[in-house]
């Protein structure tokens, strides 16, 4: 079902793209439009994901360099039946994360150091299980693909922009065709973009409850997120507005409405959804998985420094506590506390 999906959204994308290219440059821009497409369409399949995580500067770290946020996703992929994601580290104060790749087996989560500070080892837990959520559903090639066009469809408005002054352009309505061109064309593609992101991040919400195990863990991190993204700005996401959709939490100032025209359905509603589902678990208390995640190195063990220079800080050792991560929520968080 999410393959008919993806290939009924490439088709559709597509042919917003040439009906941008019509508007133009009449049928040579359509034919045009959709060459291009066509070869968006084969890189967005293979390469998107890189993309995306350059334009962001993600470092991919491991189990020596950031042994603690490792783990934590390494238990998370165990827990949901899922191959170990590629892991990264996005050097950004502004607290956030996202999930891209192809498929499971081609995943890659990136969280920013900004989320790895400012949240407990419980939530930043939450978060990446809600990622994996994600990869779990096979939501990540359609979001970047999604995120991929869009941007293009933008670059062509932005074309647009240039040949409206152009008396030699093909276009069978003239300036009129160019203007609208500029103005519904990006705009389309951000219709599309947003009601498919929205209605997944709902779903993923709830089955990264279940992969953690705790509904009110994932409902603070959200709180923190967002209250951190209205305060610290994200010039990457600024600078790719498409990519928007992609993160845990709308990066971008200034989105709010729990409309058709934000990226994200509201972060109230979300954690309302949340706060329901753990009155459901068990009257109120969630359930605790099973399998306990790896304990992260002790005090003494040799820690190399991190992607950002800096060592991690040694962690006071702790008595085991019975929640899923072996931590007490109340007591030390690891070390980017």
């Amino acid at each position: 079902m999410n393959t008919l999906r993806t290939a009924m959204l490439l088709a559709a994308m597509t042919a917003l793209f040439m009906g941008v290219g019509f508007l133009i440059g009449g049928t040579g821009g359509m034919m045009i439009a959709f060459l291009i497409a066509a070869a968006t369409n084969l890189f967005s399949y293979w390469n998107a994901d890189k993309m995306v995580l350059s334009m962001n500067r993600a470092v991919e770290v491991d189990e020596k360099n950031a042994p603690e946020y490792y783990a934590i996703v390494q238990a998370l992929a165990e827990q949901a039946g899922l191959p170990m994601p590629r892991t990264y580290l996005i050097d950004n104060p502004q607290p956030n994360a996202f999930a891209t790749g192809r498929n499971p087996q081609n995943a890659a989560v990136a969280a920013s150091t900004g989320l790895l500070q400012r949240l407990t080892h419980e939530e930043v837990a939450a978060v990446m299980a809600h990622e994996l959520a994600h990869v779990q559903h096979r939501d990540t090639l359609t979001m970047t693909i999604v995120a991929t066009f869009a941007g293009a469809i933008s670059m062509l408005g932005n074309f647009a922009f240039f040949l409206g002054g152009n008396r030699d352009n093909n276009s069978p309505f003239g300036f009129v065709s160019v203007l609208a061109a500029m103005i519904v064309a990006p705009f389309a593609a951000m219709i599309v973009q947003m009601a498919v992101s929205r209605t997944r991040e709902y779903e993923a919400d709830r089955r990264g409850a279940e992969i953690c195990g705790h509904p009110l863990w994932l409902a603070s991190a959200l709180d923190k997120i967002a209250r951190g993204a209205e305060r610290i700005p994200n010039p990457d996401a600024e600078r790719n507005p498409a990519m928007a959709h992609l993160f845990i939490i709308n990066p971008l100032h200034g989105e709010r409405m729990d409309s058709l025209f934000s990226t994200h359905p509201s972060t109230e509603n979300r954690i309302a959804a949340l706060q329901a589902m753990a009155q459901r678990m068990d009257g109120g208390v969630s359930r605790s998985p099973q399998r306990q995640a790896p304990v992260p190195p002790q005090a003494d063990e040799p820690q190399s420094a991190g992607p950002w220079g800096k060592p991690a800080a040694p962690e006071p050792p702790a008595e085991p506590k019975s929640n899923p991560w072996g931590r007490n929520p109340t007591g030390s968080k690891g070390p980017w506390s």
